[in-house]
C-alpha cells in the first residue's frame, strides 16, 4: 500500500526583487505564516513532498482573551457632582423616597399634612437626613465604585433611578394636592 499525503501541494510563487524594490534581502521585515501545512523546502518539488508522509503538526488554540476591564470611574469632585454625574439624581431620588414614605406615614398616623409636618420640626429632620444620606451616597463614589457595579436582579441602579423619580413626583403631587385641598390628603 502506498501512503498518500493528506496535504495538497500548492504552487509557490516567488517575487523578484524588481517586484518588491523596497524590501532588501537582510531587512528587518519578516512574514510569519500560521499554516497547518508543513513548509516546503527549496530543494523539494510538489511531487516529492507528496510521496513523503508529513508528520502531523499539533494545532494549538490561542488562549482566551482576558476579561474586559471595568472602565475607570472618575473620583473628581466636579465629575461626581456634575449635572450629568452619578450623584445628584441618586441623592435627590433617595431623599425623595425617604421623604415620601415618611410624609405618608406621619400623615396616616397623625393626620398632619406636609406643610404642618415641615413647620413642626420637619426642617431639622430633613437637614439631618440629607447630610447623612448624602455622605453615605458620596463615599463609595469618591472611592471609585461605579453606581452600576452592585446591581443584580430586581434591585438595579436603573430601578433605583426610576423609584426616585416617581418618589419626587409623588412628593410634589402630595404637597400640591394638600395645598389645593387645604388639608391632609387622608
Amino acid at each position: 500500500m502506498a501512503s498518500t499525503s493528506v496535504f495538497m501541494a500548492t504552487p509557490v510563487t516567488r517575487l523578484s526583487s524588481a517586484q518588491l524594490p523596497s524590501i532588501k534581502k537582510n531587512s528587518a521585515f519578516s512574514v510569519r505564516c500560521m499554516s497547518t501545512q508543513p513548509p516546503i523546502n527549496d530543494g523539494e518539488t510538489a511531487g516529492s513532498s507528496a510521496s513523503k508522509s508529513p508528520s502531523p503538526t499539533p494545532i494549538s488554540t490561542p488562549p482566551p482573551p482576558p476579561p474586559p476591564r471595568a472602565p475607570k470611574v472618575s473620583t473628581k469632585f466636579s465629575d461626581v457632582l456634575a449635572f450629568s454625574g452619578p450623584a445628584p439624581e441618586r441623592i435627590n431620588g433617595r431623599l425623595a423616597m425617604i421623604g415620601f414614605v415618611s410624609a405618608m406615614a406621619v400623615e396616616l398616623s397623625n393626620g398632619q399634612d406636609v406643610f404642618t409636618q415641615i413647620s413642626n420640626g420637619g426642617v431639622n429632620a430633613f437637614v439631618a437626613t440629607s447630610v447623612l444620606l448624602s455622605m453615605a451616597s458620596l463615599v463609595p463614589l469618591f472611592k471609585g465604585v461605579s453606581v452600576q457595579s452592585k446591581s443584580d436582579g430586581i434591585m438595579t441602579s436603573d430601578a433605583e433611578l426610576w423609584n426616585g423619580r416617581f418618589a419626587m413626583l409623588g412628593l410634589v403631587a402630595l404637597a400640591l394636592t394638600e395645598f389645593v385641598k387645604g388639608s391632609a390628603l387622608v
